[in-house]
């Protein structure tokens, strides 16, 4: 049964990403853990800890679950396959850390998380939050924006540099995902010049995919310019992708593509649920 951790913070954006998690999957069994995490509030001074009082602590802790109770009765009643169950958790904790202990007490193979843009000149393509937990967290994790729904899932988007090779069992879920919904798979390769060619090793990386996805809807295609970003952009809106994956241990690629908060930058953000797979 493949359990699911979807932090939650109760707002729409959180929901939005717990319905699509439930569409998603609403073929398969599923454990999904509701998590709220209460932050550790830092002072100014020296980075100290202000610990609540235990008794407030409880009375924060006791909201939270009063919440989590709520949504879990709510979501069990949107949920039409009798092999979901869910369960909620309640903490008080650094927000990665308390994402850490899950993993380590539990073998969670997604999480799920809702990610909501900022505005004006700070605006970045997803929050710290989700940024932190991709960089910091190894385990796939499928950021949901705002306003995203689930409308089938036809079409993937994996851009690729073809320079890192990649584990293979890394693209496992890739493949269940794809299975689940007959998705075909588009991989994209930018390239500044047309007449650019492919080096051995990024032959031999490509290759690889080819045939590991031999048996699925695949299809490779070689964009010309020098922003990813844009170009990303530009095929999620053009050819109608219903996702976008890419696998972290590309950190140019995922640093281009998510964490660019520069003027420049502003009027590019990401509208695609984006998975994310870890090594």
């Amino acid at each position: 049964m493949k359990k699911i951790l979807i932090p939650t913070d109760f707002s729409e954006n959180a929901w939005n990403a717990l319905t699509f998690a439930l569409a998603l999957f609403a073929k398969e069994k599923c454990h999904f853990l509701l998590l709220h995490i209460n932050p550790i509030v830092y002072t100014g001074a020296e980075n100290a800890v202000i610990m609540p009082h235990h008794l407030l602590k409880e009375t924060v802790l006791e909201k939270s679950r009063e919440k989590l109770k709520s949504w879990t009765q709510k979501i069990e009643k949107a949920s039409t396959n009798k092999n979901h169950i869910f369960e909620s958790l309640a903490v008080y904790d650094f927000f990665v850390d308390a994402i850490k202990l899950q993993l380590e007490e539990s073998e969670v193979d997604l999480i799920v998380m809702g990610t909501k843009g900022a505005t004006g000149l700070k605006k970045v393509t997803i929050g710290s939050n989700t940024g932190h937990v991709i960089t910091k967290i190894k385990c796939p994790l499928l950021a949901v924006p705002e306003n995203a729904k689930f409308n089938g899932l036809k079409e993937i988007m994996f851009p690729t540099d073809y320079h890192t090779g990649i584990d293979i069992n890394v693209l496992d879920d890739l493949k269940a995902i794809m299975a689940l919904h007959n998705s075909s798979l588009k991989i994209v390769h930018m390239v500044s010049k047309e007449e650019e060619k492919l080096t051995k090793e990024q032959d031999r990386n490509k290759d690889f995919l080819k045939d590991y996805f031999s048996n699925s809807d695949q299809s490779f295609q070689k964009i010309l310019g020098t922003r990813l970003e844009e170009a990303i952009q530009s095929l999620t809106e053009s050819q109608q992708i219903d996702m976008i994956v890419m696998v972290a241990k590309n950190q140019n690629f995922i640093q281009r593509l998510l964490f660019r908060p520069t003027v420049e930058q502003i009027s590019y953000h990401i509208s695609t649920p984006f998975l994310v797979l870890h090594e």
